[in-house]
């Protein structure tokens, strides 16, 4: 062998050495490069075995995330449930309800006065029925009477009875409260009636659960009457009594104090023919004027719509034609019966 072929070798050798020396681990006798390509690939055996871990742990860790979602959703959803469940519930608890009807009947409207009231009201006169397509909600009578005494002339009177039953109804409310603004209407309506004359007001005692009466003088070509309107409220029922008198043909004017105390007798009959009709103590017309004992209770009521107005009152109609002219005019209020 040559010298400069030993000092090649010799060089290479020195530099593998060197080589070997600068990485940390690996062997430096004469199998070294067997041995760092060994090293070499244990690395990489172990790079690839982590490589291949990676994705079952991310698997592991995707599943583990998805089934907290699925319970997270799922306790919404429960949550959700409940909470539509508790607002279905109070929803139907507040649906608003109303209680029934204390009275579920009306009289008949020509038999709420006695025949000894009636004798004292309206002498001689026949009673006139009041149409109604519904009787049970609304019913009205009158009557009309002449007392002719011939030369000194004749005594007027006219008289009307109307009855109006309220209903309950969920959207409008109670019977009773519907059959109180009714009465409030009715007073306001017989205050104002054109023309009147001396227009005064009062409570009256003892007829049903308020009453009203008003009073007024009425100037009419056939002579000047006097108007007496009772308006009361029995629970859910509103009865109104008009009753007016005048002294036709020269005849004086009747007094309008006597004239007020029989509007008042007659409301008070009337009030207890509407109790007798549900049960509730003795008819007027039976008893001869009961007056009926006040409600202790003004009950609402559950039930369809309530009737708005009462029917128009029955045209007044004496068999004389001074009377039949007087009856013309002689139902001032008939706008607030109507």
């Amino acid at each position: 062998m040559s010298e400069g072929t030993m000092q090649r070798r010799a060089q290479r050798d020195d530099q593998s050495d060197r080589t070997d020396r600068s990485e940390p681990g690996v062997l430096t006798d004469g199998g070294g490069r067997r041995v760092r390509r060994a090293s070499r690939a244990g690395g990489v055996n172990r790079a690839l075995a982590a490589a291949a871990a990676l994705p079952v742990l991310l698997f592991a860790a995707a599943c583990s995330s998805d089934s907290g979602s699925d319970d997270s959703a799922g306790s919404g959803s429960t949550a959700r449930a409940d909470a539509g469940g508790s607002s279905a519930s109070e929803s139907a608890s507040a649906a608003p309800t109303v209680q029934a009807a204390a009275f579920k009947a009306l009289p008949k409207a020509c038999a709420t006065l006695s025949a000894k009231t009636l004798t004292e009201l309206v002498p001689k006169a026949k009673a006139k029925q009041g149409t109604s397509t519904d009787p049970e909600d609304r019913a009205s009578c009158s009557w009309s009477s002449l007392d002719n005494n011939g030369v000194k002339g004749s005594q007027f009177r006219w008289l009307n009875v109307s009855l109006l039953r309220f209903e309950s109804d969920a959207t409008r409310g109670a019977g009773d409260r519907l059959a109180q603004e009714y009465y409030a209407k009715q007073v306001k309506d017989a205050q104002a009636v054109a023309g009147a004359k001396g227009t005064t007001s009062q409570a009256v005692a003892g007829t049903g659960d308020q009453a009203t009466v008003v009073r007024y003088d009425l100037k009419k070509k056939e002579g000047a009457f006097k108007q007496q309107t009772v308006v009361a409220r029995v629970e859910n029922v509103v009865v109104t009594v008009d009753y007016n008198g005048a002294g036709l043909a020269g005849d004086k004017a009747p007094s309008a104090d006597t004239l007020v105390k029989a509007a008042e007798k007659a409301a008070k009959e009337a009030v207890a023919s509407v109790r007798a009709a549900n049960g509730e103590g003795n008819g007027g017309a039976a008893s001869g004027g009961s007056t009926g004992k006040p409600s202790a209770s003004a009950s609402p009521s559950k039930s369809s719509t309530a009737s708005s107005a009462p029917s128009a009152s029955p045209s007044a109609s004496p068999s004389a034609s001074a009377a039949k002219a007087a009856a013309a005019g002689a139902s001032p209020s008939a706008s607030h019966n109507s």
